[in-house]
């Protein structure tokens, strides 16, 4: 009998956000995704202490699942940002960021828990409220008559990766392709409920990232050969089966067969996948798709009439294929295959990506699958890529919900903390609209501008962190857009003016301006002019970007909340 040892009792920690090491290892998680952040960003090698593959990126969608913490307030901010990654893809460093940024910062100017909490709601509702008007300044909306808007935000995301290790025609021909793929699943006239189609990706290790292409219609690999001979732009019939067609009963399940023992069962199998090849032949069915494997003899069969046997396909492929050619999956080999379950497809043909031979299926008229074959040089990059693939393609599907942007390059967060701070600002002055805030808040007038000016600081925190070379950040006093200011960089160049801002509307040549980590005086941030050429340079996806502003203010509000933290050790 084992021995039986008496339960230790759980381990109860007060008021969790005093505790000195709790927040130095907020500090340290704050301080990892920081480093990330914006275009030179910082990689990070990511690895079991037992061993197993070295990760490297900079994306959070990556590193946030490698990292594992006992400190329960730092798994529910992984998890929150994690929540809103996988429904939104983009602004998950964001989030984390100005998140843990709000915790430090309430922290650091002593400021009440439950005033913090309030004035946080009070703040992300005005941000909300101002980034849907119409005047919005730091908002942009999308034209779908132009591809212009939709290269941009492609290739803001495609650049905010450096371990993709991109050269500027490297980074437009991937932003090209993201566009066009995007373009490509839209149905451009489908009657009824509108349906987006899908973008298969295809990685081809070892070829140069300018060899990567989009082609409509899907790309399948095959290990068989394919002559080019068998190449046709004829109209092929075709059949998708979802069962397994080895004649290993796999349909059958786990029960018990039951067979006369004179009765040679491997056979009788093999009698009837022939008579399902001879119904395939009879029907003129040109290419035959199967899910899991095909028997080696009803192959051979199929091939002796001209008819393209592809087998292994996998689930991911069922889906596009079966929109593509307009198929119904056959899920049994035991009953006749009614007519209405074949499709077509045209073109087939093959395309050769290094040592991967693949099928080019082509659509008998409109349908919105696309193949985005995607090469890089070594496997590590080839990773990265397709993490920010896929995040390009989610947010610009999410432009169809909402055909806005908002700026880049630390723009969106200066001007909102301006703007912010002024609002308030003109609030306090009247005397009867700040009693009634403060009354409402129940807190001082002094207590509910600490607030305001750590909700500020937290999104200037934000801005910031897009320097990593020692350099410091700036705002203009007028229009309060972001500049970032090299470490090396002189007085003299300072007075001649700082360049173009974060997200490339505004040059800075006579301007006032200000540095973010310093005091300055509240001010209306100046909307541009309408009639400007100079059009944006870096941009950020409208609903993504919302929604991490959310988040990030609602787990602040969730840990500031938390009053004991109880942990079971046993």
């Amino acid at each position: 009998m084992s021995r039986v040892e008496k339960k230790a009792p759980s381990v109860c920690t007060d008021l969790p956000l005093n505790n000195a090491e709790v927040c130095e290892k907020l500090h340290l998680m704050k301080e990892l995704l920081k480093s990330c952040y914006g275009p030179r960003g910082r990689l990070k090698h990511v690895r079991n202490n037992i061993g197993g593959r070295v990760t490297t990126s900079s994306a959070s969608s990556v590193i946030l699942p490698a990292l594992y913490s006992s400190q329960p307030l730092l798994n529910l901010i992984k998890t929150s940002v994690l929540n809103h990654i996988s429904r939104f893809s983009d602004c998950g460093l964001f989030a984390g960021v100005f998140c843990l940024s709000l915790l430090e910062q309430a922290r650091r100017h002593e400021l009440r828990e439950s005033l913090a909490i309030k004035v946080n709601k009070h703040c992300l509702s005005l941000c909300t409220s101002y980034l849907q008007r119409d005047d919005c300044a730091c908002r942009v909306k999308i034209d779908f008559s132009s591809s212009q808007n939709l290269m941009t935000l492609a290739g803001s995301i495609i650049s905010s990766k450096p371990a993709c290790l991109l050269t500027e025609a490297e980074k437009l021909h991937i932003s090209t392709m993201a566009v066009r793929a995007f373009l490509q699943t839209i149905p451009c006239s489908s009657p009824g409920p509108v349906t987006l189609g899908q973008t298969v990706t295809v990685t081809v290790r070892g070829l140069p990232v300018l060899d990567s292409a989009m082609f409509p219609g899907l790309l399948v690999e095959t290990h068989d050969d394919f002559n080019q001979t068998d190449s046709s732009s004829e109209l092929l019939r075709t059949v998708l089966f979802s069962t397994s067609l080895a004649g290993d009963l796999a349909e059958l399940g786990d029960g018990t067969i039951e067979a006369d023992p004179n009765l040679d069962t491997d056979l009788q199998i093999l009698d009837q996948l022939l008579e399902l090849g001879k119904q395939l032949v009879e029907d003129e069915v040109r290419l035959c798709v199967c899910q899991k494997v095909i028997h080696p003899v009803l192959q051979q069969y199929l091939r002796s009439h001209g008819v393209v046997v592809m087998e292994r396909l996998g689930m991911a492929l069922m889906e596009p294929l079966g929109t593509l050619a307009g198929t119904q999956p056959v899920a049994t080999l035991h009953a006749r295959i009614p007519s209405t379950a074949y499709g077509r497809v045209k073109n087939l043909s093959t395309k050769q990506f290094g040592f991967k031979t693949m099928l080019h299926l082509q659509a008998d008229g409109e349908a919105a699958v696309c193949t985005a074959v995607l090469c890089h040089r070594n496997e590590t990059m080839l990773d990265e890529l397709k993490v920010v693939w896929r995040k390009t393609e989610d947010v610009l599907r999410l432009t169809l919900k909402e055909p806005s942007a908002l700026l880049g390059g630390g723009c969106t967060e200066t001007h909102l903390s301006a703007y912010v701070k002024h609002k308030l600002s003109l609030l306090l002055q009247g005397q009867q609209e700040a009693s009634e805030t403060a009354a409402g808040l129940r807190c001082s007038p002094a207590e509910f501008l600490l607030g305001v000016k750590v909700f500020c600081r937290s999104l200037d925190m934000v801005a910031r962190s897009l320097e990593h070379d020692g350099g410091s950040s700036a705002m203009d006093l007028n229009h309060a857009h972001h500049w970032t200011v090299s470490a090396n960089a002189s007085e003299e160049d300072m007075a001649g003016g700082l360049g173009l801002c974060g997200c490339g509307l505004v040059e800075n040549s006579s301007t006032e301006w200000t540095f973010l980590n310093t005091e300055y005086a509240e001010f209306c941030p100046a909307p541009l002019l309408g009639d400007s050429c100079r059009k944006p340079t870096v941009l950020d996806s409208f609903t993504a970007k919302v929604n991490a502003l959310q988040v990030a203010v609602e787990t602040a509000n969730l840990a500031l909340d938390v009053r004991y933290v109880i942990k079971d050790v046993n």
